[in-house]
């Protein structure tokens, strides 16, 4: 496959997600650390970081911006829910089989 079209690929696969994650904010974050052991702020910290590794300045907070598709604390504000002791402990036991 020509290295473009993948990449275009790869990019409309990201987009996807974005939008997706976007469309279901009753999905927590702490399910998906729990689940996948990634959630939004992962994507915001790796699309940053991937904009610095080429060279262009993008913050954090810009990058959840783009992951959120709203300002983060207007997102947890309107979506968020306290993580519950059973989150918080399956959680905790997901960190630990990394280690």
């Amino acid at each position: 496959m020509d290295k473009q079209i993948e990449t275009e690929l790869e990019a409309a696969a990201f987009r996807g997600l974005l939008t997706h994650l976007q469309n279901h904010p009753e999905v927590q974050n702490i399910e998906l650390m729990i689940l996948a052991d990634f959630c939004r702020n992962c994507l915001a910290k790796w699309y940053a970081e991937a904009a610095k590794e080429r060279g262009i300045d993008i913050e954090y907070e810009q990058a959840r911006d783009k992951v959120y598709g709203m300002p983060y604390g207007e997102w947890k504000d309107k979506y968020q829910l306290p993580a519950t002791l059973e989150q918080m402990a399956a959680y905790e036991n997901r960190q630990k089989e990394k280690h």
